[in-house]
């Protein structure tokens, strides 16, 4: 019998062989299990995918802009047949991302970050290298080779459990870009800058913008429950002050820029309007209000309570964290409020069920021992207010506050459907004696705002606005 691991080797061998394509950037053979018309169809397929998941942002005119930026910059890639696609997405996450086969995607919540055009392309840039160099393409060859070399183990060495390793293996090759990649990445998108008439130093100045964003949200994002916002792992890999990161950047200074374009006034105008942070589909929180547009409804969480606006449910927790509240919406059922916390809630028999009206709308509260809860019936729907705690001593202290909570909810007023709508950016021109801390007074993000007015403006930690520049506020 011959030795199986000699056949895989042979196999693996083989595979390599078969598999093995010019790289468009360097020149080189790489192992790659894809030819370009199936990259472009992978790149399709999962372009699908992405649509389910996010939505487009509606501004055709913003669609347009970043999609001719991009144009150009792709233009001047090392795979400009390619046909490329720029989407800006619908989303509050700080991202940009790249599918093979030339499908680039960026948020509007990366898009409030930048202050001009030359920043908005070396983000681009940087996605377009990881496209001509076909790193994602790389990385799942890699994967896709993981999985058969696992497969024809398991057949020749009958005791390696191939579906643990190959899971391993593969889990290894897709856990995100490695930091050559990431910097390859970087010195393509600079060096595409440079052949498109921008400073390729944008480069640098985006990436320090975006590490400054990303440590101040891990801040707030501990305050508010959520987990932060920060570009795809770029800063794993190199922060602004990483000396191996200018010197990938300076290699394309000999490419002569003169007049580089960075187009400051061109690309703010364009996101003037930019919605800023959520948007209203799955409503807002203002000072711990909680406001549905499209639900009609609005409540009260206690101050100093932080509040998870979340895609499925709405959650607050108690300063200490030993009491929580949570929103859930059901359809609604035969019967009164009082009829659905029988048969829905699951209280056992000790529990004392009141049925009340609550701000003119139907609704019963059910309270036991050491819990809470409120069922309302609101425009065909049922919503469930549940409050809990973590001890008996918990619940004495935050009963009150729990059940103004569940008083508190009520059908959206005409003037709470105009504070309901998502904030937006707004440009100004900053006057003499202007500063972010007179600009953040009356600003509806709060104690936060002073420091997301320097973030969004580009001038962390301490900058102060110019006189005559467009500054971007937030309304």
């Amino acid at each position: 019998m011959k030795n199986p691991v000699k056949i895989l080797l042979a196999c693996l061998a083989m595979l390599a062989l078969t598999g093995c394509a010019q790289n468009p950037v360097s020149g080189r053979q790489d192992f790659v299990i894809m030819s370009e018309a199936q990259e472009i169809r992978f790149g399709r397929d999962a372009d699908a995918g992405v649509h389910k998941q996010y939505k487009a942002y509606e501004s055709a005119a913003l669609q347009d802009y970043v999609n001719g930026v991009g144009q150009k910059i792709a233009q001047q890639s090392h795979r400009p047949n390619l046909q490329y696609h720029f989407t800006v997405l619908d989303s509050p996450e700080v991202n940009a991302f790249a599918l093979p086969g030339g499908y680039v995607y960026i948020t509007r919540g990366i898009l409030a970050y930048l202050n001009s055009e030359a920043e908005l392309a070396a983000v681009l840039g940087h996605e377009i290298g990881h496209v001509t160099a076909r790193h994602g393409v790389r990385q799942a060859s890699a994967a896709q080779a993981a999985d058969i070399g696992m497969a024809v183990a398991s057949i020749f060495v009958p005791q390696i459990n191939s579906a643990n390793l190959g899971q391993t293996l593969a889990g290894a090759l897709l856990s995100g870009y490695g930091r050559d990649h990431e910097l390859e990445a970087d010195r393509l998108g600079a060096d595409y800058l440079a052949r498109t008439g921008y400073d390729p130093h944008a480069m640098i100045e985006v990436i320090s913008t975006l590490k400054h964003q990303e440590l101040f949200d891990a801040e707030i994002a501990n305050q508010e429950g959520r987990n932060p916002r920060r570009y795809h792992g770029l800063f794993d890999t190199h922060p602004d002050n990483d000396t191996r990161l200018q010197q990938v950047v300076n290699e394309s200074s000999h490419l002569t820029v003169a007049n580089p374009k960075v187009e400051y006034t061109k690309f703010l105008q364009q996101i003037d309007g930019l919605v800023f942070n959520e948007n209203s589909e799955q409503g807002v929180v203002r000072d711990n209000k909680f406001m549905h547009i499209e639900l009609g409804l609005a409540l009260s969480f206690p101050q100093g309570w932080r509040v998870q606006n979340l895609k499925d449910k709405l959650l607050a927790f108690s300063p200490k964290a030993d009491a929580a509240i949570q929103l859930k919406m059901d359809k609604q059922p035969s019967g009164t409020p009082a009829d659905y916390a029988r048969r829905m809630l699951g209280f056992d028999s000790k529990g004392r069920i009141e049925a009340l009206d609550i701000n003119g709308l139907p609704a019963a509260i059910v309270t036991q021992t050491a819990a809470l809860a409120g069922v309302i019936y609101l425009n065909g729907n049922t919503y469930i207010i549940q409050c809990s705690v973590k001890t008996q001593a918990a619940f004495a202290a935050h009963r009150d506050d729990m059940l103004n909570t569940i008083h508190s909810f009520h059908a959206l007023g005409e003037t709470e459907r105009e504070l309901a709508k998502p904030l937006v950016i707004r440009l100004i021109t900053a006057r003499a004696g202007d500063t972010y801390t007179r600009l953040a007074q009356h600003s509806p993000l709060g104690k936060a705002a002073e420091n997301y007015l320097r973030l969004i403006n580009g001038n962390y930690p301490q900058g102060e606005p110019a006189p005559g520049q467009y500054v971007k506020i937030v309304e």
